[in-house]
């Protein structure tokens, strides 16, 4: 089980705090201004981010000859295509998390924590092009979202585990469980639900993710 050492929650914001608990090689080419080959990487960027929101298949040949450049310099730019991927999809979570974090406004402790993972949980299930990629390339997907074979699934137990501290304490459900293992399990849990299709041939579901997160936090 990984665990995570979530930044103090005056520092980050639910926006931040993946990237600052498990930045990549490419995160930091994107998230800075000095030199050109960080423009390159940037502009890259954006049209794979462009054209995988259209529903299309990142094919970095094409995107090196949309560039106007040959795969290699493709490849200096911003990696191989799972690097590139992965920037796209979690670039793609952050405003889906904001969001989710305005739906539960007003809401606090568990029941902040469990509708913002709900409605972070919906917004996944109801994209279109979020799905579609799935469907096109479900082991990759898999692997990229749910393993360590990319820096999304840490930064998303990172995001949880700075949720459950902000709301919940550093000894959430009355000492019952430390932040990092129950940030953990509510991952978990928000993958089974998402992508259940791909996991056990089961429909997504948000109404059974949302038992399970109220369950897990002691909801009533």
């Amino acid at each position: 089980m990984p665990t995570t050492t979530a930044p103090p929650t005056t520092a980050v914001s639910i926006a931040t705090v993946g990237l600052a608990v498990a930045p990549s090689w490419l995160s930091e080419r994107l998230h800075t201004t000095e030199g050109a080959g960080h423009a390159d990487a940037q502009r890259a960027f954006a049209l794979a981010r462009e054209t995988f929101i259209s529903g299309k298949r990142i094919d970095m040949t094409a995107l090196a000859t949309a560039l106007g450049v040959d795969r290699t310099s493709l490849f200096r730019w911003v990696g191989n295509r799972d690097a590139l991927l992965s920037e796209v999809l979690w670039s793609l979570a952050i405003p889906t998390l904001v969001l989710a974090e305005q739906a539960a406004e007003g809401q606090q402790g568990a029941e902040r924590v469990a509708t913002l993972l709900t409605h972070f949980v919906d917004d996944l299930i109801k994209a279109p092009y979020f799905r579609q990629f799935l469907q096109r390339e479900p082991a990759r997907a898999l692997r990229l979202l749910t393993t360590k074979e990319s820096e999304i699934q840490r930064r998303y137990v990172a995001t949880a585990e700075w949720i459950v501290r902000h709301e919940l304490g550093d000894q959430p459900l009355g000492g019952a469980i430390d932040p990092a293992t129950l940030a953990y399990l509510l991952v978990r849990t928000s993958e089974s639900f998402t992508y259940a299709d791909l996991i056990g041939g089961d429909s997504p579901s948000t109404a059974r993710a949302r038992v399970a997160f109220r369950f897990l936090l002691r909801v009533g």
